[in-house]
């Protein structure tokens, strides 16, 4: 079990650049386990600026358990609660509603999304982009989920009551677009998918259909009534209406 987890971890692995190339912003929050979270802005910093510049919203990024200055070690564990602390600090902190908030998950990121969304019945929406199904099946082409796999994507999905954007390269050399595919097959709310043509792991930003598709993905949630879950709520899920909420965390403009 050891050599799977560590040759799934080796799939991802990430080397931060030493000297750090990142600035350390200390509005720090703590993890059910006491560890520390701090949000970065570093070698994301920039795609981060242009999504907040053509989309309008507001962005909330942070460090996982071990990264950066937060505290504590990687594991699947830590990631679930990282994500739930930062979560916490947005509802405690600054009042920021469920109903107003899309989960945005990219590859291994995909696991803690999913996690949260799961647990989180009114969100607005989530994005899965080049998400896992779960982590032995990035290294092998399984039917079932084991015990000892890591991100059981495949069975969270479908706790998920909001509607999914998942958003794929067709090359993808590391997740293989089958994930993706899949993934969108099994969420209960599909949103019309974006299979990104030529696309690889790490490049789908750099093609100009994903910011559209992310516009319109966007648009269309500005409009979805989200209600309180109940027995007899229709399986249809949220109905699109044209209630006033707070816009998916926009500002406004100058």
């Amino acid at each position: 079990m050891g050599n799977v987890t560590s040759n799934i971890a080796a799939k991802f692995a990430f080397f931060p650049p030493e000297p750090p190339s990142y600035d350390v912003f200390r509005d720090e929050e703590d993890t059910p386990n006491g560890d520390k979270r701090y949000c970065i802005t570093g070698q994301m910093q920039e795609l981060f600026i242009e999504l907040r510049a053509h989309l309008r919203l507001n962005i909330m990024s942070y460090d996982y358990s071990g990264y950066g200055a937060s505290t504590g070690k990687p594991s699947e564990l830590n990631t679930y609660y990282d994500i739930e602390a930062v979560y916490n600090c947005l509802k405690d902190k600054y009042g920021i509603k469920q109903e107003d908030i899309i989960l945005y998950g990219q590859s291994v990121g995909s696991g803690p999304t999913l996690h949260l969304a799961a647990r989180l019945q009114r969100l607005r929406g989530v994005v899965l982009h080049s998400a896992i199904l779960s982590g032995i099946r990035v290294l092998y082409n399984v039917k079932m989920t084991f015990w000892f796999d890591i991100f059981k994507n495949i069975d969270k999905i479908q706790k998920v009551s909001c509607p999914v954007l998942v958003i794929h390269g067709t090359n993808d050399d590391i997740v293989d677009f089958s994930h993706g595919k899949r993934l969108w097959e099994l969420a209960k709310e599909k949103y019309d998918p974006l299979w990104v043509q030529g696309g690889g792991h790490c490049n789908i930003e750099t093609y100009p259909e994903y910011i559209r598709h992310l516009r319109k993905f966007i648009s269309a949630m500005e409009k979805v009534s989200v209600s309180k879950p109940s027995k007899q709520r229709s399986s249809s899920g949220p109905s699109m209406t044209g209630v006033k909420h707070n816009k998916c965390l926009r500002f406004g403009k100058k």
